[in-house]
């Protein structure tokens, strides 16, 4: 197990429609983070995806992570056979032994007796590339999920566990957790809490940096001990936005170090 951060711990930093910084953080950028913050592992999501890298920067990106001794994954969404076999082949390059993806086809989850069929199609290129699929939860019932897995049944199909994802569908986190817990091939920790609205009718729910939120941490990582996987434990944030995007941005980089300060209680890599 090892500690890291990824392009959604940085959201505000990285930049999305809507919400553009001056000098968006990059790839490189994001290596220099987890080298300052110590942590050992960078998760490369679709917010910033490496494919907009030219040959160039994209070597440089994966010599600089190696020369610093940080372990690249690589994140996607989508299904369809061709995406993720292409998806294999650059997780191969930058040597990425996990691709995490969202289980859907042309952005619309596909229908539960679907899912099986789809991951048996992209199976032959995850085995010929030692690549381990990690499909993140939070658009489909834990334990529809769980189904989709053990009808595939291989060692290289699993689950991202996200706990606070699964609050849209809506389920709570330990459930969630007590369900997807032996397919786990990476967790997502963020952290957060739901309270009432101050007019008492309907209820809140913000991000919170690592420890200061709702997430029982222990009793999370007990848990997580019935996963087959050696699982990397990922920072992720969800910082509410402040009256400017420069305060918001301080915000966010200032619970990223807040938030390894706390996990290094429990991960010391």
């Amino acid at each position: 197990m090892k500690l890291g951060i990824n392009t959604y711990t940085y959201m505000w930093s990285i930049g999305f429609d809507g919400a553009w910084p001056e000098k968006p953080m990059t790839a490189l950028n994001l290596l220099e983070k987890a080298k300052w913050l110590g942590v050992k592992v960078v998760q490369v999501g679709p917010n910033l995806p490496l494919l907009k890298l030219s040959d160039r920067e994209l070597d440089q990106f994966v010599k600089t992570a190696q020369d610093w001794g940080i372990e690249l994954e690589l994140g996607t969404r989508g299904l369809e056979m061709d995406h993720i076999a292409h998806q294999v082949e650059l997780s191969k390059r930058i040597g990425s032994i996990l691709l995490r993806t969202i289980p859907e086809i042309n952005d619309q989850t596909p229908p539960l007796k679907d899912i099986p069929t789809l991951l048996r199609q992209v199976l032959p290129a995850l085995e010929a590339n030692g690549v381990k699929l990690a499909m993140e939860n939070g658009k489909i019932p834990a334990n529809d999920l769980r189904w989709a897995i053990e009808e595939v049944n291989s060692p290289l199909i699993g689950v991202v566990l996200d706990m606070v994802n699964s609050l849209a569908v809506p389920e709570g986190w330990k459930e969630v957790t007590g369900i997807l817990a032996p397919y786990t091939m990476c967790l997502h920790f963020k952290d957060f809490i739901v309270k009432r609205a101050w007019h008492m009718m309907g209820f809140i729910c913000e991000g919170r940096p690592s420890g200061k939120g709702q997430i029982d941490t222990p009793w999370l990582l007990e848990t997580l001990k019935a996963s087959q996987y050696d699982y990397n434990v990922i920072i992720e944030l969800w910082p509410p936005e402040q009256k400017t995007l420069a305060e918001t941005i301080a915000l966010e980089q200032a619970w990223a170090i807040e938030s390894v300060s706390f996990l290094r209680k429990f991960i010391q890599d």
